[in-house]
This record gives structure tokens, sequence and C-alpha cells, in this order.
């Protein structure tokens, strides 16, 4: 029973699982299909984080010198598991570098898909280059450039934030909420004001769901203290007069159209499962849920567990997820894949 433990996926629940598996003795490998670690906040440059307010580069860069440093800890970046053969404690994983490596369990951390926006074409992405998302806004700021539009390099005097695109849009089959949306969008709309001072920011919604604590911190906070305008409507259409672009809509509050001029749009994008999760679903013979997400069993017995037996899962692969709770995620399902070759041991012993 001393075989490593493997895990798939460097992100947040990633690199918590291998820490957490290393920090009690457990030697495990961790396999990257990207070229280094580090997940969505640091190949998509991620700002600020919710809640900490730390710089992604920061917060998940340090997991990832963590991660690297530890001894326990075989990282395969650019690797993909191809076969996934055996039974719990006794697996083959088919590497695509033409390895394979015996390991007791695994642990799925594949993450997610941002929403591509060009999938919502009335909504300007893809044909006004000041429509941009949030991926792209965070990116603005990581990059120390500040907020700009795309098409000149101005600095916008009026920002709109649309929410729930690529979420709870049944016409494009996305029905989920996408869990984070409001809070990020809430909290990018106050970076802006810090920024920009004379820039007027609005979030159109339909509604807001900063769950939680966050509710305070960032929903109200970001109107009382930052002045952030919140609109609630049903967007039409984004267009351009030949200077601005034009958000014309319902204010559903009023029962009344609406038309505002903005130098920038921003699509709060939401959280597609992974491109891939046909393919991990097939080599490691889990389930997916009806939406397409990795499906999990119940959490009441592990937190983690899927159809298969000595198979974990955890953060954003399973469904919109945040970063801390897919940290928290990684977590459980080490110690859940931990007390199962525990378990296991005390059997054939």
């Amino acid at each position: 029973m001393s075989k490593p433990i493997m895990i798939v996926g460097g992100g947040p629940a990633g690199l918590a699982a291998a820490h957490a598996l290393a920090a009690f003795g457990q030697p495990c490998i961790l396999v990257e299909k990207e070229d280094r670690l580090g997940g969505a906040p640091i190949l998509e440059g991620y700002a600020k984080l919710v809640p900490s307010g730390e710089w992604a580069r920061d917060a998940i860069g340090g997991m990832v010198d963590r991660v690297e440093a530890a001894e326990l800890i075989e990282v395969r970046t650019d690797t993909r598991v191809s076969t996934f053969t055996g039974d719990a404690g006794n697996f083959t994983a088919g590497l695509s570098n033409g390895d394979s490596v015996e390991v007791s369990a695994a642990i799925l951390c594949t993450g997610f898909t941002h929403f591509d926006s060009v999938n919502k074409p009335e909504w300007g992405f893809g044909t006004y280059p000041d429509v941009v998302t949030t991926s792209q806004v965070e990116q603005m700021i990581s990059s120390g450039n500040g907020v700009r539009c795309l098409s000149d390099g101005r600095k916008p005097k009026r920002v709109a934030i649309l929410l729930c695109v690529g979420s709870r849009d049944r016409q494009i089959g996305r029905e989920w909420c996408s869990k984070i949306c409001c809070t990020v969008s809430a909290n990018l709309a106050m970076e802006i004001r810090e920024e920009l001072p004379d820039c007027h920011v609005y979030i159109y919604y339909m509604d807001i769901r900063t769950f939680g604590l966050y509710e305070t911190k960032y929903y109200w906070k970001s109107q009382e203290e930052f002045k952030v305008k919140y609109i609630k409507a049903r967007i039409a259409e984004v267009t351009s007069d030949g200077e601005k672009l034009i958000v014309k809509g319902e204010d559903t509050l009023v029962k009344r159209p609406i038309t505002i001029p903005f130098d920038l749009v921003v699509h709060a994008i939401g959280m597609d499962p992974n491109l891939d999760n046909k393919e991990i679903s097939s080599v490691f013979g889990v389930d997916l849920e009806p939406n397409g997400f990795l499906d999990k069993a119940d959490s009441y017995a592990a937190t983690g567990l899927t159809n298969k037996t000595g198979v974990f899962v955890a953060g954003a692969a399973n469904g919109p997820e945040t970063i801390d709770d897919s940290i928290a995620q990684g977590k459980a399902a080490a110690m859940a894949a931990l007390e199962q070759r525990q378990l296991a041991a005390r059997l054939v012993g």
C-alpha cells in the first residue's frame, strides 16, 4: 500500500489536495495538462481575489511554490492521463508522454471552462472591440496597465457590467447559476472606481446573488462607498452609434425601455464544464451530471466521492465554485482518499 495518489489538475483544488497529502507524508503525483501550475487564476491573469483581496499571483503563486518545493510531490506538466485501469488501491495510469504510473487513487481537480461570449452575439462581443469579458478586465488590472478601451487605449468614463452572460440562460443551454459572478463583478466595479474615480460604473442584473457574508462586503459596499449603480434589467442588445456602445433593454423595476451609451461593456462570463469532461469521464469511468460537470456522490460519508471507488473529485470540476471552496474541497478529497486507503490497509492486514 505504498503507491502514490494521483491528482489531475494543478489549479487551486489540485494544489490544495497535493499539499495536504504531502503534509501527511503521502507521496503523490500531480498531473497538469498546461505547461505550468496555478489553474485559471494564474494562467488567465486574475487580479485581486474574492474575498481575501490578495493578488492571485501572490496567493495562488504561493500555493504553487509550496507544491513545487515539496519532496513528496512529483509534478508532471504538459501531461494528460490517457488511460486509467485497475481498481481502488491498484490503478495504472497511462500518461500522454508514454509513461505509466502505479497509483492507489486519483483526485480529479480538472476545473472549468469560461463561457465563450461569442455564443451571446447579440450582446456585442466579437463585434465591437470595447465589449470585453470580466477575465479581460482582470488581466488589464493585474498587468498594471489599468482599465482601458481596447479600441484606442483611452480611459473609459462610463462602464457597463452585464451579469449572467452564459449563466441562467435556458435559450443557450446554460440554466445554472455560476455562483461567483455577482461578487466578482461587484469587486471589479469597485476596482474600476478606485482606479478611475470619475468613471461611472453600472451593473445590469436579473438578481444579485452575493451569497452569504459577501452581501455586505461587496453588494452594499460597492453602492454605498464606491457609488456603483445597479439596474435590474433585461438586456436586448448591445450596438454602437459609431462613437459609443449602446446598451438597450428594459428596466424591469419600472417596466420601461432604457438606452444608455457606454465606453466599455463588460460581460460577466459564467463557468462552463471543462471542455475535456467527456474524455475525462471516459478515461476514469466517472459519471457526468446533466449539465456536463463531473458528478459526485453524496457528501455525507466523505467529500469528493464519485461513482467509481478510488476516484475522487474536487473544486469547479463538479460545478461552479469559488476559489476558497475549491481549496477546501481539494483538502477534503485528499483526506477522503487517505481514509479509504487506510481502511483498505486494515482489511488487507
